[in-house]
């Protein structure tokens, strides 16, 4: 039996893959609206009888499933200094998947501690002060979190030299409080990965059973991770490739959806000009999740991001047409555009997301002047030489001219210190199977890859 079933338990839908690892083929592709408030079984079974109606009954050798249900992996990232250990643990949480609710840094007040309880989030990644380096705010924090009322797990990944005492003063009042390596042991110097796999382990024990995920155990063999942490995982095997399988090198993924835009580059970025590098280094799987930027939930906030006379310009259309057209799909988030003026309204709303995503996401050049003259500054990564862009999420799937809808992650030049990609090849994840192929990922790298491949670059 070669037969392999990938779930991913979305926030709407369901969705299932398929895949016969032998023949390195999709099978069948599924969804089902997700029922993770009553029984999240009734979802997947209604995913399942649209799959065998495909199919004939199947059976699987291996279930492996992702979740970004109940809206996802939430959490709020607390550092010392926020440009620097506030912004990796910051990086520590997105890598890991999860949805950022709040950034603190230095000592949190009484106002923030009753911010934090009113953004309720499922796990709290406490960081501070390098290795050996200030003690004081973390401790602080640390005695301020355990007043908290909700029983929240805390990932403490701060300086080491107090993080015995950090896990002794949570462990009073919380129930998990997981230690693991600094996410900055020296100034200027990142170390995420720990973090972001004791991220995932909490998230497996506790998040699942928290959000009901755990009644699909029949069923499913291991709930892997969440669903952002798998796209990564599959846009960076797909980059880099493994002993056996070649990489396609660097790439950028754009997920639009109705509340946010995610955007992952794969790529080092490192300077293309004459420019100094400044700032944190970046990851070379950077994750990025704008939640202003959305084509149902968020559309009004989309409206205010982009404003109404650039969405207009990308449609073709008065601004009114757009303002009617966003309270319009605000008010119903099931409407779909039923004319060619609201298509076109449609593929601007997606455009400006993809550009907006993508120039917060992109490094940029900055002008400095010093004794030697005018010197320039990148801060992030330099994108511009990425030669593959790969769409998903709904707007893209759906729309015959994809490729309009991605042009919006172009280099500019009227902005030419956003650094964006200049020539990229644009391609479609249409069977949405991307984070299907990073749970496969886990036990079949060359075969997710290969299959990528095919489905997705040859597609």
């Amino acid at each position: 039996m070669n037969n392999v079933l990938l779930i991913d338990f979305g926030s709407t839908y369901t969705k299932i893959t398929a895949v016969d690892i032998e023949q390195e083929r999709i099978i069948g592709t599924a969804r089902g609206i997700t029922t993770v408030t009553t029984d999240i079984m009734e979802g997947l079974n209604q995913a399942l009888e649209q799959l065998f109606a495909q199919t004939g009954k199947l059976e699987f050798a291996k279930v492996l499933a992702c979740s970004s249900a109940a809206g996802g992996l939430k959490m709020i990232a607390i550092g010392l200094v926020p440009e620097l250990t506030a912004e990796a643990a910051n990086r520590a949480a997105l890598g890991a998947g999860a949805k950022v609710l709040g950034v603190f840094g230095h000592e949190l007040s009484e106002y923030e501690l009753a911010e934090i309880t009113q953004l309720n989030p499922d796990i709290i990644l406490l960081a501070g002060g390098t290795d050996g380096g200030n003690k004081q705010v973390i401790l602080h924090n640390a005695a301020m979190l355990k007043d908290l009322t909700a029983d929240i797990p805390i990932v403490v990944a701060g300086n080491k030299s107090v993080t015995p005492a950090v896990v002794k003063i949570l462990s009073e009042t919380k129930s998990q409080v997981v230690p693991t390596a600094n996410v900055m042991p020296k100034l200027n110097e990142l170390n995420i990965e720990p973090a972001r796999q004791t991220i995932r382990d909490v998230f497996l024990k506790r998040i699942v059973e928290a959000k009901g995920l755990n009644k699909a155990n029949k069923l499913v063999d291991r709930m892997v991770m969440p669903t952002p942490a798998a796209v990564l995982k599959a846009a960076e095997l797909l980059s880099l490739g493994t002993a056996n399988e070649a990489g396609l090198g660097d790439l950028m993924v754009v997920d639009i959806g109705g509340a946010t835009t995610d955007v992952y580059s794969l790529a080092k970025g490192d300077p293309t000009t004459n420019a100094v590098l400044r700032g944190l280094p970046e990851p070379y799987g950077k994750r990025t999740v704008e939640g202003d930027l959305g084509m149902r939930y968020s559309a009004a906030a989309l409206l205010k991001a982009a404003g109404t006379s650039l969405l207009a310009g990308f449609a073709h259309c008065s601004e009114a047409a757009v303002e009617h057209y966003i309270d319009k799909v605000s008010g119903d988030i099931d409407h779909l555009p039923a004319d060619e003026q609201e298509g076109q309204i449609e593929i601007a709303m997606g455009k400006a997301c993809t550009k907006l995503g993508a120039d917060r996401h992109a490094g940029q050049l900055e002008n400095h002047y010093s004794v030697l003259g005018q010197v320039y500054v990148q801060v992030g990564k330099d994108l511009s030489a990425v030669s593959t862009v790969i769409g998903t999420g709904g707007v893209i799937i759906s729309n015959e001219t994809p490729e309009e809808i991605l042009a919006g992650i172009l280099y500019e030049t009227a902005s030419p210190h956003i650094l964006k990609p200049k020539q990229p090849n644009f391609t479609v994840d249409k069977s949405y199977i991307l984070a299907a192929m990073g749970l496969l990922a886990e036990d079949y790298p060359d075969t997710a890859v290969r299959m990528m491949k095919k489905y997705i670059v040859g597609g």
